[in-house]
């Protein structure tokens, strides 16, 4: 398998201490908790990792992994990170602050170049506190490892265009609110579909998502089958093509999970923000229970308990139907309600209000990440702001 700019776990090469991507120079540390450090060397090899006067130490096992835990900081820095082994790598310019995943589909990886008034936007992006690290979009049915090619950047006018525009606009408002340096981990892909983001162990394990795994199986082996076929038709060679483009892309059931967010699974966060639902418009109903599913893995395998998980509300798109009727990108909106009352330490921006009709993907931003942070504002921060937006509770 060759996979450009990634990192299979099962191809590092050792002989030197190595770290995923997800550490390096001008990372961000969530305060005030252990964060989780990983990486590999030579088999049996004690590996030191020093932050200022403080030291942690693991030992690689047999296939040459460790990980350890970095003691808990307050906000701070700049600092330097020492990893040494078999080899030592040094991480400069580490802030301690606050550090939040910005996931979903094509509206969140929509970038600031891209929004509203780039021009301004970039010029007034002076904030050496704000900092984002872009995931590549890989799909794979097996665990990436690293993406040696993507770093974190430091937010100026240079590199703010490439940021997500929600992710931006949301950090830029909890930093500006509390003073405190914010990460963010931008692993957004366009056009996903929910279960791309999920184990496919968990979506197997649960009788209600039978058939759409079984689809996958079925393309798969079909896939397999063209492939090893030595004299294929035309029309065969086609299939095979397009069928190879599904086994690799965003829809595939755990193929993001695997091919992206394994990458920095479990690295520290004080939450997640998502804008997502778009790809699953047309199958709303299971939504109600993907959705949620999702969210439970997450916070599962991630370690951190019920962390914190605010999602953004399907915007108003379509052309407006002369009679009422039914409606698939309503009813997602309906399911994406629901799961409020599903799961804790959730909350939903609506913005109803300031999509374009004709357009899916609205250019302000900037609303839809102050009301992303007005939900973390409220209740991760203690700073009393109006966040919720208006809920049906009965009718007359």
């Amino acid at each position: 398998m060759v996979l450009v700019g990634g990192t299979l776990a099962s191809s590092v090469a050792l002989g030197e201490v190595k770290l995923p991507n997800i550490f390096g120079d001008s990372m961000v540390l969530q305060q005030k908790q252990e964060n989780k450090i990983w990486g590999k060397d030579n088999p049996g090899q004690v590996v030191t990792i020093s932050v200022g006067d403080k030291k942690v130490t693991a030992t690689t096992d047999a296939a040459g992994n460790w990980e350890t835990r970095l003691p808990a900081m307050e906000v701070g820095g700049p600092l330097t990170i020492t990893v040494s082994g078999s080899s030592t790598k040094t991480i400069s310019d580490v802030l301690v602050g606050e550090v939040w995943v910005c996931s979903g589909q094509s509206n969140m990886q929509w970038s600031v170049a891209q929004s509203n008034d780039p021009d301004l936007e970039r010029l007034a992006a002076n904030y050496p506190k704000i900092r984002m690290i872009n995931f590549p979009q890989t799909g794979s049915q097996e665990p990436i490892w690293s993406h040696d090619d993507r770093k974190w950047m430091v937010c100026n006018p240079e590199n703010n265009p490439k940021f997500s525009a929600v992710g931006y606009f949301f950090a830029r408002q909890i930093h500006q609110t509390t003073g405190v340096p914010i990460g963010m981990i931008n692993n957004a892909w366009g056009g996903s579909a929910c279960e791309a983001w999920v184990n496919l162990d968990v979506l197997k394990s649960d009788g209600r998502f039978n058939k759409m795994v079984d689809n996958w199986s079925n393309n798969a082996e079909r896939f397999k089958s063209l492939s090893d076929k030595k004299d294929r038709t035309k029309e065969e060679e086609d299939q095979m093509k397009n069928l190879g483009n599904q086994m690799r892309g965003n829809q595939r059931p755990a193929n993001i999970y695997n091919g992206v967010l394994k990458s920095h699974l479990g690295y520290g966060i004080k939450g997640a923000i998502w804008y997502q639902g778009e790809s699953n418009a047309g199958r709303a109903y299971q939504y109600r229970d993907l959705f949620p599913l999702m969210i439970q893995n997450w916070r599962k395998e991630w370690g951190q308990g019920d962390f914190p998980f605010y999602w953004v509300q399907l915007a108003d798109f379509k052309a407006e139907p002369k009679e009422p009727g039914d409606s698939d990108w309503a009813e997602l909106r309906e399911a994406q309600t629901m799961t409020l009352d599903r799961l804790p330490h959730t909350g939903q921006a609506v913005i109803i209000d300031i999509g374009e009709g004709k357009d899916i993907h609205p250019k302000n931003k900037v609303d839809v990440g102050r009301r992303l942070a007005r939900w973390a504002l409220a209740n991760e921060y203690g700073i009393q702001v109006e966040h919720q937006s208006p809920r049906y509770a009965s009718m007359q």
